[in-house]
């Protein structure tokens, strides 16, 4: 019972995360292109986010990413590493693959988003965790799976979920589990911005997920959601994402 007099209390409420109601949209995109939603685990075998990603201990790559290492040991099917908070979403995608190999049921297509970790001084445009989203798509050689192929479906992406108005441009880069690897840019409002990386598969990526590189082929790409929401929206520092701030509630 309240006291008379006793004021009333008005209640915050928040709503959806804007990463939530991103990925919502970015997910409803692909499945309309035919993806398959996929999802892996956080923490994850150093097989899975390195090796098998054409990462051997020893490229600088791993050093980029300045990884949190587990000292738990993890056993990953008949392969066995330390275990990692996951660095990239791309393991998801590996995954997938190797069990539509297994399975037999290629050609496939998965697209996957899930928080990633690195060891990251933290700024405005900077955090030790984010949003990646990944995807990949594979298939026999004869099926034609072409960085054309890639090409439309990003083209396509990035108009849906900027705007019509958007321009895609693709760049020659270098990752190491893509061999010919590209980087895509978005121009938005007058800006280019670069938003993520992809490529065709490398051929020792499919060896380790038991596929012939001579009889299968595909492409992969990945880049960060909070980057695209900050675009989409505006958001003044990518910090906010992960503190809470009811100020969201906006977007």
């Amino acid at each position: 019972m309240k006291e008379t007099g006793e004021k009333e209390k008005s209640a915050r409420r928040g709503t959806e995360h804007p990463l939530r109601l991103l990925a919502g949209q970015a997910y409803e995109i692909f499945s309309d292109l035919g993806f398959e939603i996929a999802d892996g685990p956080e923490i994850e075998s150093e097989w899975y986010n390195f090796d098998v990603l054409n990462v051997p201990k020893d490229h600088p790559a791993r050093d980029m990413q300045d990884t949190f290492w587990l000292k738990k040991p993890v056993n990953s099917g008949e392969k066995t590493g330390r275990e990692v908070l996951r660095t990239h979403d791309t393991c998801v995608s590996a995954r997938e693959i190797e069990k539509a190999g297994k399975a037999g049921r290629l050609p496939a297509a998965f697209v996957s988003i899930g928080k990633v970790f690195r060891n990251e001084a933290t700024d405005a445009t900077h955090e030790m965790q984010f949003f990646q989203i990944d995807g990949a798509m594979v298939g026999k050689i004869e099926d034609g799976v072409s960085m054309g192929d890639l090409k439309g479906v990003l083209t396509k992406f990035y108009k849906e979920i900027l705007g019509e108005e958007t321009e895609v441009e693709f760049r020659p880069s270098f990752f190491p589990f893509t061999e010919p690897s590209i980087e895509v840019h978005a121009r938005w409002k007058g800006k280019w911005l670069e938003m993520m990386g992809a490529g065709m598969i490398h051929p020792n990526v499919l060896r380790n997920v038991g596929l012939d590189p001579e009889k299968y082929q595909g492409f992969a790409f990945g880049g960060g959601l909070d980057r695209i929401a900050v675009i989409k929206w505006g958001v003044p520092d990518i910090r906010l994402f992960y503190q809470g701030d009811l100020r969201l509630n906006q977007f």
